[in-house]
């Protein structure tokens, strides 16, 4: 089962947001922790929820941010101003970025891009969520635990969405929360993201694969249980399979990163026309992964045969 609604998962988590970027709320014996950070415009509607279903947000102790792109930290600055004993985690990756001036600028410019592209600029300017550099924590890294009393949660590394991406997962609940690090559902189907280097994004899924799964939280499109949440990992990494396969063959047929980049888009605005990012944020992620593609490409090339859509060493 798969689902978008807001409001109580299992006893114990909670949902929150809108179909295009959600967060999660665990509830331990100690403290509650928000999982990702989702979108900073969403934030009208998960204040709304929180007290709709009754969220002590006094016991809210802990946030993780699980990768640092701008459309998984957009709460974060907001939550930390408006409980100042907040704790956040991240990884060591994540940090450098969101202590870099340059990385804060282009956080916060893209996201005002996109609430403008979604009709939702007028948030930003209710809401103090920019971020600026009030934001500090503790750093996170594979095999970490973090302790919320019976719902403990254990790092672990998954870069290749971007460098700075990490899984929690919830072995009391057998929950995993990938991020984008799992690939994205998007209206049945699952979009490969493997943005900053896409072969280790298929590592990352295969590492991934090995764990018990009965509830997989993504940070886009809702959340899964049963089945749906087994099989998904599994079907993401047959996704992009085949995906790093088509940007092999545009990329040989077209001769340019940048023409097999314009493909790309072509196709993905025809099948997701009401996906949430504007056309130019999209061509820079794909021509991150193009221009990774491409690179193990050249290099195969030289030092012998490739097998399309196999990963690179």
């Amino acid at each position: 089962m798969i689902t978008d609604k807001a409001g109580k998962i299992v006893d114990g988590l909670w949902y929150f947001g809108r179909q295009e970027s959600g967060i999660y709320l665990l509830e331990g014996s100690s403290c509650s922790m928000i999982i990702s950070g989702g979108m900073n415009w969403i934030l009208p509607e998960v204040l709304d929820q929180m007290e709709r279903f009754g969220i002590d947000e006094q016991r809210i102790e802990k946030l993780l941010i699980l990768h640092a792109h701008f459309d998984h930290i957009g709460l974060v600055p907001f939550f930390k101003r408006r409980l100042p004993r907040l704790t956040v985690y991240a990884s060591a990756p994540a940090w450098r970025i969101i202590n870099n001036p340059e990385a804060i600028d282009t956080i916060n410019r893209f996201s005002r891009t996109t609430a403008e592209y979604r009709d939702r600029a007028h948030v930003l300017d209710i809401y103090d969520c920019a971020w600026r550099f009030d934001v500090g924590g503790v750093t996170v890294a594979e095999g970490d635990v973090i302790d919320c009393g019976d719902n403990d949660v254990r790092i672990i590394e998954t870069p290749g969405h971007s460098s700075c991406s990490v899984s929690a997962y919830v072995p009391a609940k057998k929950a995993l929360f990938p991020s984008d690090g799992g690939g994205i559902p998007h209206r049945g189907g699952i979009i490969a993201s493997g943005n900053s280097n896409y072969t280790l994004f298929q590592q990352s899924l295969e590492k991934l694969s090995s764990l018990e799964v009965d509830l997989l939280g993504a940070d886009h499109g809702g959340y899964m249980t049963g089945e749906d949440a087994r099989r998904f990992i599994g079907r993401t990494i047959d996704v992009a399979r085949d995906f790093r396969k088509l940007m092999e063959e545009l990329y040989c047929r077209m001769g340019s990163v940048d023409s097999a980049v314009d493909e790309l888009i072509i196709q993905a605005r025809a099948s997701r026309p009401d996906f949430f990012l504007p056309s130019r944020i999209l061509r820079g992620v794909y021509g991150q992964m193009l221009r990774h593609v491409a690179a193990m490409m050249d290099e195969g090339r030289q030092e012998g045969p490739h097998v399309p859509g196999e990963p690179g060493t």
